[in-house]
C-alpha cells in the first residue's frame, strides 16, 4: 500500500511539473519582450484545440483530423498543417487558425478575398476526441462488470472491478433507489451513466498526458448538454400531478388568478434547475484546473523577478499544486455525485404522487431533500 501511494505521489508530481514546463513555453512565443502572459497561458490550456498538447514540448501537438464544409464542399486534412498559424491551401480553399486579433481567435477560418470566413466546422477537436475516449472507457468498464456478474452471479469481483461494483452499489442504493422508489429501475441506466461519464471526464482532465488533459467538464457546452438530458428526462416523463403543480399549483387562488404569479414562477423554475446543474459542474471543474495552472505560473513569475524568489516559490507552488490535485480528485467524485443526486431529485419530483401512493407520506423523499437544500 505504501509503495502504491509513493507511485501515485510521483505520478501527480510529474503531472504538476509537466504542467509547469508546458506553461513556461508560451512566454517566449506570446511576447517579444519575454514577459509572461498568464491569461493567454491559462486559457490556452483550458480551452479546446485542434491538437493534443505534448508534455514538455509546447511547440508540437498530436494532430487531429480537421473536417469542414467550406465554399467548395467538404474538406478533410490533418491539423498539423495549421500549426503555429500556418496557412494551408486545399483545392481552391485556403484555411488557417484565427489569430489573436481575429474575431474567430483559435477557430478554423477560410480566407476568402482576404477576409476570414467561418466554415461549417465538424472537426475532431481535443474535446470531441476526449468525449469518444470517455465513452469507450465507461462503456468498456461497464460491459466488463456486467459480463463478470453474468458469468459469476454469486461471486464478488475483486480489485479494480470490485471498486467499480462498490461505487455502482453506493450510488444506486444510496441515491437512486431511495429517491425514485418504484421508478428507480426505469431511470437508473441514465443516472448511472451520467455519474460514471462525469467521473471519468473529471479524472481524465487531471492527467496532463494523452489521453488526459482535456478540460471537458470545464467546457460549459458539455455540462449544458448533460443538463438538457436531465431536463428532458424530468419534463418529458413527468406525470399529471407534476404538470398540475406547475400550471395550477396548490396555493391561494389570488396567486393564480387574475395574475398567474405562481405558474410563471414554476415554469421559470423548470429552466433554472438545469441551468444550476450546468453552472455548478462547469464552475467547480474549471476553477480547480485554473488554480493548479495559476500556482505553477507563480514559479515563472517569481523567477523573472529573482532567482532566489523563484527557487523558494518552486517548493511552495509544487506542494500546493499537489495538494490541489488531491483535492480535485475528491471534487471529481463529489461533483459527479451531486449532479446525479440533483438529477435524481428533479426526476423524483416529476413522479411525486406515485411515491405518495406507495405510503411515503405527504411529501416524497426528493421533496424533503430539496426543502433541506433550500
Amino acid at each position: 500500500m505504501i509503495s502504491r501511494f509513493k507511485h501515485i505521489i510521483l505520478l501527480m508530481l510529474l503531472a504538476v511539473v509537466s504542467v509547469g514546463v508546458s506553461a513556461s513555453e508560451p512566454e517566449k512565443a506570446d511576447s517579444a519582450e519575454g514577459k509572461i502572459n498568464p491569461k493567454e497561458i491559462i486559457f490556452g490550456h483550458l480551452l479546446d484545440g485542434y491538437g493534443w498538447e505534448v508534455p514538455f514540448d509546447h511547440h508540437h501537438r498530436i494532430p487531429l483530423p480537421v473536417i469542414c464544409y467550406a465554399s467548395d464542399g467538404f474538406h478533410c486534412f490533418s491539423s498539423a498543417r495549421l500549426d503555429h498559424g500556418a496557412v494551408y491551401r486545399d483545392g481552391d480553399c485556403t484555411f488557417t487558425i484565427g489569430g489573436a486579433e481575429s474575431k474567430y481567435k483559435g477557430k478554423l477560418v477560410e480566407i476568402v478575398d482576404g477576409t476570414e470566413v467561418r466554415p461549417w466546422d465538424f472537426s475532431i477537436t481535443k474535446n470531441v476526441c476526449a468525449l469518444f475516449i470517455c465513452i469507450l472507457v465507461v462503456g468498456g468498464v461497464m460491459l466488463w462488470l456486467a459480463s463478470f456478474l453474468r458469468k459469476h452471479p454469486y461471486k464478488a469481483p475483486r480489485k479494480g472491478l470490485g471498486a467499480v461494483e462498490a461505487v455502482v452499489t453506493f450510488v444506486y442504493d444510496g441515491v437512486v433507489k431511495p429517491i425514485l422508489g418504484p421508478q428507480a429501475r426505469r431511470f437508473a441506466p441514465y443516472l448511472m451513466t451520467v455519474f460514471f461519464f462525469i467521473l471519468v471526464m473529471n479524472l481524465l482532465g487531471l492527467v496532463v498526458i494523452f489521453p488526459g488533459g482535456a478540460n471537458l467538464t470545464g467546457n460549459i457546452a458539455v455540462t449544458l448538454v448533460l443538463s438538457v438530458c436531465t431536463f428532458i428526462a424530468t419534463n418529458f416523463f413527468g406525470n399529471k400531478h407534476y404538470w398540475k403543480e406547475i400550471f395550477w399549483p396548490d396555493v391561494p387562488l389570488w396567486l393564480k388568478v387574475p395574475l398567474p404569479i405562481m405558474p410563471v414562477i414554476e415554469i421559470f423554475g423548470m429552466f433554472t434547475k438545469p441551468a444550476a446543474l450546468t453552472v455548478r459542474l462547469f464552475a467547480n471543474m474549471m476553477g480547480g484546473h485554473m488554480i493548479v495552472i495559476t500556482l505553477m505560473l507563480l514559479i515563472f513569475i517569481f523567477s523573472a523577478m529573482s532567482p532566489v524568489a523563484g527557487g523558494a516559490s518552486t517548493v511552495v507552488s509544487l506542494m500546493f499544486s499537489i495538494f490541489m490535485l488531491l483535492i480535485d480528485v475528491l471534487v471529481s467524485f463529489i461533483q459527479a455525485y451531486v449532479f446525479t443526486m440533483l438529477s435524481t431529485i428533479f426526476i423524483g419530483l416529476a413522479h411525486e404522487h406515485e411515491h405518495e401512493e406507495d405510503g411515503h407520506g405527504e411529501h416524497s423523499i426528493g421533496k424533503e431533500i430539496v426543502d433541506t437544500l433550500v
